[in-house]
């Protein structure tokens, strides 16, 4: 199976369309998110499209939060004029009013029409069939920029990948740098095993042997780290198939980034010695890049 593109949450796209006498223009925006929060602005009368706009983006992205600006705009046409009733029965009434306290001559018809709010120019309206035409030319639209933000979402997370392979490399490479350590040899931790129960003794004469057996097996058990190191190839390999596959991978690899953290921790916390603890470190330094780059992936 071929590898699916590693997008990032960051895009946009943007896509303009002329249909009739109306001009369309689309723009589709996305930054990082938790989920997938979509959030659009649409001119007067395409609220109904609002449902199918939210299905086109569910379709096609996984994570981020997108916005999205769709503005039509109406070139001239013949119009038909019409008088506001509310409007005109309200200047009316004024004009009744006034003329009971004041001695005046009534305005003029063209007077009375020629307030802002009497006349309003009213544009035909749609046909069913017209009024479709016009929403599927407008999803078109919303097409054509969804694939503008894809591509541009892709373009990012092939940069964002190529860098999180490398940061998992280094930590596969620090990892095993952990390993070879010499004071994980056998010998030297023997030695230093033997060295911490013979300074024990010496602290306290009065020490029994359960105890002594106790603190024996607890020193053994800080000096090994053959098992957060096993942990950390085991992550490394799932991080490496994740990257592998590709899609919206984000989640994933953050949880990883967060488990090689808590091995990184456990190895620092165990180490007795400094330059196996400057490892740890430089492992904890690898994974804090590698998680402020996962951020950005769907």
């Amino acid at each position: 199976m071929s590898q699916q593109p590693i997008s990032s949450m960051t895009g946009f796209g943007r896509s303009s369309a002329q249909h009739g006498n109306v001009s369309i223009l689309v723009e589709i925006k996305s930054v990082n998110g938790r989920g997938l929060d979509i959030r659009g602005r649409l001119s007067p009368g395409l609220d109904s499209l609002d449902a199918d706009i939210r299905r086109l983006i569910g379709e096609k992205l996984a994570r981020g939060s997108v916005s999205i600006l769709v503005n039509i705009r109406r070139e001239a046409v013949d119009t038909d004029l019409v008088v506001n009733d509310r409007a005109l029965d309200r200047v009316l009434t004024l004009i009744d009013k006034i003329s009971e306290r004041v001695d005046a001559r009534k305005p003029s018809i063209e007077t009375i029409l020629s307030l802002k709010g009497i006349m309003e120019a009213q544009e035909p309206e749609l046909s069913p069939d017209e009024e479709a035409a016009l929403h599927s030319a407008i999803l078109d639209c919303v097409g054509v920029a969804l694939l503008a933000l894809i591509e541009t979402r892709r373009a990012e997370g092939e940069r964002i990948g190529a860098v999180i392979a490398q940061r998992v490399e280094e930590i596969a490479f620090l990892a095993d740098t952990a390993r070879a350590h010499p004071s994980l040899a056998r010998g030297a931790i023997l030695t230093r095993l033997r060295d911490q129960v013979t300074a024990l003794m010496d602290t306290d004469k009065g020490l029994s042997a359960e105890r002594l057996h106790q603190e024996a097996m607890l020193l053994a058990t800080r000096a090994d780290i053959a098992e957060e190191l096993d942990r950390f190839s085991a992550h490394v390999t799932a991080a490496r198939d994740l990257l592998g596959k590709g899609g919206p991978i984000g989640r994933k690899l953050d949880f990883l980034s967060q488990e090689f953290n808590r091995e990184a921790n456990t190895l620092c916390s165990k180490s007795n010695d400094v330059s196996l603890t400057a490892i740890g470190l430089d492992l904890k330094a690898t994974i804090d890049q590698l998680r402020e780059q996962v951020q950005n992936l769907e």
